[in-house]
């Protein structure tokens, strides 16, 4: 009987219990969590620093945070002189030299950071009246040499020479020359020949014109007593002299008047650099900056968004498109949208990066699309409340955006009041395909072709042409007429004879080479050696371990892949066979296979194209002969990949020329090798095929 009522009871507990909740109807949303901000405590100097101190004692740490809040800086033809400036500064000061300076930084495990208009540091709070008396007289007094501008001004122009070839470099500076205009301080370019108009006294001018306290704020967070964080700021900040920066006007940048596509020839590029963007104005207060974020986040603020599924998941034009709107409160500022896309996909890009702003803009998001992009605003804003470091940053935007005091702890509520016609009127309001600017840089001679052929809502979209400075040019010509009598037998003997003639290359029966590169701070090392008897060994070391090597001896070769051994495949070994060859050029010459196809610009150079196989081409210099670049096509995961190798700065070894700068490219990667040794008929022994 007990048995029985208790089944019973629990029936009908069961039943009452699903008559109460229906599990089917996803529950309501509660109020959006109020949000408790800790209020920094404030203080000014007299000579216009304002300062925020945010006390936490959780860990025993502080960090600080100098920002000097001016306009944006037009530096005009002297261009480079803000980036010299930031170089120059937190390499001690005038009572401590640099090494010094260093020295005691690190003996005290902290860090400090100085540039142009800013200044960091951090370190454990028993070391704070130290680290920010150090910082404020690195920031306040530094020390300028001659001897540290030259090393700037070197480290400064070698990096600009890099990036003369860096396609996406040039595709950045083209875009934003092009949407600001190049007499704006976004737009302005720097190059050689700003900065060799820079001298050390325009550095020191700069520095004291901008580096001024009157729009300057210093945030302190961590564990720290206010009224003795007061003191020391008192004493290592009064110094700093009252001042307000110069004021000046600019161009204020405005939108094309129709959609057009600006385009760049990169003979170089491997796949194309497409941007699409146009001119706006947002501000953080403005009561729509929510609202633009969410749209821009559908559109193409992930791996969700909008951009990415089509281009990346639907297509497979690209590793990835995203999308970008910023808020400026000093100028109007630009959303772009872009996305690297393989040569023959170019043109198809940019139509569907068009029709997905369109989307946007024409056609309401879906209430799933918006609910998840709420919720991971919202994630995103809960977790960085955990970081210390963003009660400062929000204090300093409070302050600097001219918010009102309580913007983020209604942050979720108004995130949550975000409607999808609120998205859509955003939408409508900061981006256009009417007034578009689509920027692609990317090689003319495979992509220009089709580009100029796009059309849009039924209209066709012009093509303008911009050299890689952001200079309006003429349109690239392509095809140049092969020279009479000129064959690809004729080519590949006037470059064996460039690079030391057929007598010198046939005596060659083996070689070996070291060559570097530097990849995210790290070395990868290459070893490579050949032999005349069909013997092959490539050795790729990343920190002096082996991380991909490949053997042929003859007609047996394996691989190993991280410590995984293969053997190779006959097809394979047919391959490493034909890039075994010291000179491949002597094969080609009784091979027959071998057509000229034309000529092409390869980088600065014109190049006789050869086609080698069906998967291969090789470039060779029309003036001097030698080969520039080689062309390969190989399969990846079902998608078609070029992977392309330039060859540049022929040095002569033995009598012969070899390149000693090697530079492979395949999709995103690149890698530029720079060769350390190379020996001729010298350095390979059997055991190297073992």
């Amino acid at each position: 009987m007990k048995k029985y009522i208790l089944f019973s009871v629990l029936s009908l507990f069961w039943a009452v219990t699903n008559a109460q909740i229906d599990r089917t109807t996803p529950p309501k949303k509660g109020p959006a969590p109020e949000i408790n901000l800790k209020e920094p405590m404030r203080f000014e100097l007299h000579n216009g620093l304002k300062v925020m101190v945010v006390e936490n004692h959780k860990l025993p740490r502080v960090n600080m945070y100098l920002t000097i809040d001016n306009p944006p800086i037009l530096q005009g033809d002297k261009a480079g002189v803000s980036d010299l400036t930031s170089g120059m500064l937190g390499k001690g000061s005038t009572s401590i030299p640099k090494d010094d300076f260093y020295e005691e930084v690190d003996f005290l495990g902290a860090s400090i950071n100085i540039g142009s208009q800013s200044a960091s540091a951090n370190c454990l709070s028993k070391y704070f009246p130290r680290i920010l008396e150090l910082m404020a007289d690195a920031a306040l007094n530094p020390h300028f040499t001659q001897e540290e501008f030259e090393k700037e001004k070197e480290q400064l122009l070698a990096g600009l020479k890099n990036e003369e070839k860096d396609v996406s470099a040039i595709a950045t500076r083209v875009q934003l020359a092009l949407a600001y205009g190049k007499n704006h301080p976004y737009g302005e370019i720097t190059s050689e020949e700003t900065v060799n108009k820079v001298s050390l006294a325009d550095v020191e001018q700069f520095y004291r014109n901008y580096f001024v306290p009157a729009n300057a704020y210093l945030v302190i967070i961590g564990d720290v007593d206010f009224e003795n964080t007061k003191e020391l700021v008192t004493t290592n900040f009064t110094p700093w002299s009252k001042a307000v920066p110069p004021s000046f006007s600019y161009s204020k940048p405005t939108d094309v008047q129709y959609t057009q596509i600006n385009f760049v020839d990169a003979p170089n590029a491997v796949q194309s650099e497409v941007a699409v963007e146009n001119i706006t104005e947002l501000k953080m207060k403005d009561d729509d900056y929510l609202h633009a974020l969410l749209a821009n986040r559908i559109l193409g603020g992930g791996s969700q968004g909008r951009l990415y599924l089509n281009l990346r998941e639907g297509k497979g034009y690209t590793y990835g498109a995203f999308s970008a709107i910023r808020d400026n409160k000093y100028s109007p500022i630009r959303f772009d949208a872009e996305a690297q896309v393989r040569n023959v996909v170019t043109d198809s890009a940019v139509v569907e990066i068009l029709k997905e702003i369109d989307k946007i803009i024409s056609e309401p998001v879906t209430e799933e699309e918006l609910s998840n992009v709420k919720a991971e605003y919202a994630g995103n804003f809960v977790m960085a409340l955990e970081n210390p470091t963003t009660i400062a940053a929000y204090a300093l935007n409070i302050e600097t955006e001219d918010l009102p005091s309580d913007f983020y702890k209604t942050y979720l509520e108004r995130l949550e009041a975000v409607s999808i016609a609120d998205v859509q009127k955003a939408a409508q309001k900061h981006l256009t395909t009417s007034n578009a600017r689509v920027v692609v840089v990317g090689k003319g001679s495979d992509v220009l072709k089709n580009l100029e052929k796009v059309t849009f809502k039924g209209k066709e979209v012009p093509v303008f042409y911009f050299d890689k400075y952001a200079n309006k040019t003429e349109k690239p010509k392509y095809n140049a007429a092969i020279p009479e009598g000129m064959s690809a037998n004729a080519v590949l003997e006037k470059y064996i004879e460039a690079i030391g003639g057929k007598a010198k290359l046939e005596a060659v029966e083996s070689y070996a080479m070291v060559a570097e590169a530097e990849v995210q701070g790290t070395t990868l090392e290459l070893e490579l050696k050949k032999t005349s008897q069909d013997q092959f060994m490539q050795d790729i070391k990343v920190q002096g371990n082996s991380m991909q090597k490949q053997v042929l001896d003859g007609d047996t070769g394996y691989m190993v892949v991280q410590g995984q051994r293969k053997d190779l495949s006959p097809e394979e070994i047919a391959k490493i066979k034909e890039e075994s060859a010291a000179f491949p050029e002597l094969n080609y010459l009784t091979a027959g296979e071998v057509s000229l196809e034309g000529i092409e610009p390869v980088g600065d150079k014109k190049a006789y194209k050869l086609k080698i196989t069906d998967k291969k081409t090789a470039f060779y210099d029309t003036e001097s002969g030698l080969k520039v670049q080689e062309v390969s096509v190989e399969e990846i995961q079902g998608q078609q990949m070029q992977n392309i190798v330039g060859f540049d700065d022929y040095q002569e070894v033995s009598g012969i020329k070899f390149p000693f700068k090697l530079t492979q490219s395949m999709g995103p990667q690149n890698f530029e090798f720079t060769v350390m040794e190379l020996k001729v008929n010298e350095g390979v022994s059997a055991s190297d095929f073992d």
